[in-house]
């Protein structure tokens, strides 16, 4: 399977979907999608939103239930970044109930050196 450039609505770059890892634009793991679903999860294994057709990761504004952890998978090697990404393709309109993660909440896709930051220190 080859790297699939991902855009936020703005038509920016945002990362890379390879073999069901989310990359960020230096090679960073920062989310995944099991197989046979279109759903993102954090490295950690908090649900992020889905991936769509036109390969953003979107998300519902207001989430009524609380959706699950699940066990991440092992951590993947980092991936050979592309030289170029082609531009972004025409990019549907979202409606006020569906937000780009990309664009409004970047923060809910880290990196696993993240979560070693965000654990509280030892007294």
């Amino acid at each position: 399977m080859k790297l699939v450039p991902l855009y936020s609505t703005r038509g920016d770059w945002a990362g890379l979907f390879h073999e069901g890892y989310i990359y960020n634009q230096i090679g960073e793991w920062i989310g995944w999608v099991p197989a046979g679903t279109n759903q993102v999860y954090a490295v950690r294994g908090e649900y992020v939103g889905w991936l769509s057709n036109d390969f953003r990761v979107l998300r519902k504004r207001a989430v009524d239930e609380t959706i699950p952890r699940r066990a991440p998978p092992p951590s993947p090697p980092r991936v050979p970044l592309p030289a170029t990404v082609p531009l972004p393709p025409m990019m549907s309109e979202l409606t006020y109930d569906t937000i780009d993660v990309f664009d409004e909440e970047p923060e809910r896709l880290y990196t696993p050196d993240a979560v070693e930051e965000t654990r509280p220190d030892m007294d």
